[in-house]
């Protein structure tokens, strides 16, 4: 069974840097997409960057060369660093991976199907 864990998120000024980090378990990496999402309060979600079982990433443009995925193999964990953060950056941000079955969301090539619980990024003017 997959199980994803997010941590690392917090209230940052414009300007900033985060890591948010997502722990998972029951992924093997070289057969998942894995990837992050956002979303605010009243509009739908919004994929941020996918790392695909391949290794190469794929990133909205509205963070294209302020974020990065990666993924550590041996502690089986996922990042996103947020550089350059703005306000607009503020939402709930969600590991996923791909394959599941719950709220399927197709993304740049994946369909995406398991969820974490979030961890919420606060960025102030």
């Amino acid at each position: 069974q997959v199980q994803l864990v997010e941590s690392g998120g917090g209230s940052v000024q414009a300007g900033g840097s985060l890591r948010v980090s997502c722990a998972a378990s029951g992924v093997t990496w070289s057969n998942y997409c894995m990837g992050w999402f956002r979303q605010v309060p009243g509009k739908g979600r919004e994929g941020v960057a996918i790392i695909h079982s391949d290794g190469s990433t794929s990133y909205a443009d509205s963070v294209k060369g302020r974020f990065t995925i990666s993924q550590d193999n041996p502690k089986n964990t996922l990042y996103l660093q947020m550089n350059m953060l703005k306000p607009e950056d503020t939402a709930m941000y969600y590991c996923a991976a791909d394959r599941g079955p719950y709220d399927r969301t197709w993304y740049r090539g994946c369909t995406f199907g398991f969820w974490g619980q979030g961890t919420r990024v606060t960025v102030s003017s």
